[in-house]
């Protein structure tokens, strides 16, 4: 079969490798999308470590072969890209996005820029019969921001602010939306980005200009902010400026990865009495995984969400599929491999 691998930065290689085998406990899944993720691009454009396995965590797919009876070939599955061990402290309270032997799907083992890869079966969700498989490929990244949304306990009371209006940015809009917030605002660095975000239920979006920064700080200063939903990270200024604009006693939550790490500034912090909450992929509690809560917020936000796959490529051309991902200037919202 075909797979995906980054020979170098900026250098994505498709090979042919052999199909991987079916192992207890494991599926075969089928690729049917797979998206670029804006921690892809971080080693793509050599700000990180290159995966040495063929990399992809955003997947959506069939279930190729399988022997656990839950599953059947042919099922339309989303892919959770954990393989945690289920054996630890962390797995046994359902933390197991925390496991102590925790391997990510793209990351440490082969992903999903692949024809097919091996899944452990409790890490797939099978789709509705009325999910579309296109906008599906949303699964994984609006997960996270459920995560996120979720940790920061976004309510029907709650003012949110999103910084970013990138993929994860604009599906953090759509779940706090989902979670009954009062209001939501949005900065935006490009024009295309803020139409998606006003689109998507933001009620206020604020460029990232000077002029743009001091409308949203002022306004800030008049009405507190409960929630901010950090989703830059890489070397922006955001987290700085989430713990600016923060209302006292208000939650940050940081879904951005940043390198460096920035300064923690420690002295609003404490007048604010403000929390800083990490947020690390997603998980299960209560019974309900945050990618059951996201299939179910898929389903009703799927006419809203299609429009965000704005390019599509197929797995042959996976190094323009990264290229144009990593150039937002041309209107690219999400990007889409599709074997």
């Amino acid at each position: 079969m075909r797979a995906a691998f980054c020979a170098a930065p900026g250098k994505i290689d498709v090979r042919e490798v052999a199909r991987p085998d079916l192992l207890p406990g494991d599926a075969l899944v089928r690729v049917v999308g797979c998206g670029v993720c804006g921690s892809d691009l971080h080693w793509y454009l050599g700000d990180g470590p290159v995966p040495s396995v063929c990399p992809g965590h955003e997947i959506v797919g069939e279930v190729a072969a399988v022997r656990d009876g839950s599953l059947r070939e042919g099922d339309r599955v989303a892919v959770e890209p954990l393989r945690p061990c289920g054996a630890c402290d962390r797995c046994a309270r359902d933390d197991y996005h925390l496991c102590r032997r925790l391997s990510i799907l793209g990351v440490m083992e082969d992903g999903g820029f692949a024809e097919q890869l091996r899944v452990p079966v409790r890490s797939l969700y099978r789709l509705p019969d009325d999910l579309d498989s296109d906008v599906a490929v949303l699964t994984e990244p609006l997960a996270v921001a459920i995560h996120g949304t979720r940790l920061g306990g976004v309510g029907e009371q709650s003012r949110v602010l999103v910084l970013g209006s990138g993929a994860i940015g604009l599906l953090s809009i759509v779940a706090a939306r989902s979670r009954g917030a009062a209001e939501v605002w949005a900065t935006a660095r490009y024009p295309h980005q803020a139409d998606a975000a006003r689109r998507l239920g933001a009620a206020r979006v604020f460029d990232t200009t000077a002029e743009g920064e001091a409308e949203l700080g002022e306004l800030a200063r008049q009405s507190d902010v409960d929630v901010v939903l950090e989703t830059v990270g890489g070397t922006a200024p955001t987290f700085g400026q989430a713990m600016d604009l923060v209302g006292a006693g208000g939650r940050v939550v940081v879904l951005g990865l940043f390198d460096p790490s920035p300064l923690f500034p420690a002295m609003q912090a404490i007048i604010k009495e403000a929390t800083v909450i990490g947020s690390m992929v997603y998980n299960r509690r209560d019974g309900v995984s945050d990618f059951e809560r996201t299939l179910d917020v898929l389903r009703a936000e799927a006419p809203a969400l299609r429009p965000l796959i704005t390019d599509r490529f197929s797995l042959d051309d996976c190094q323009a599929a990264f290229d144009r991902a990593g150039d937002k200037s041309k209107g690219t919202l999400k990007v889409v491999v599709e074997p």
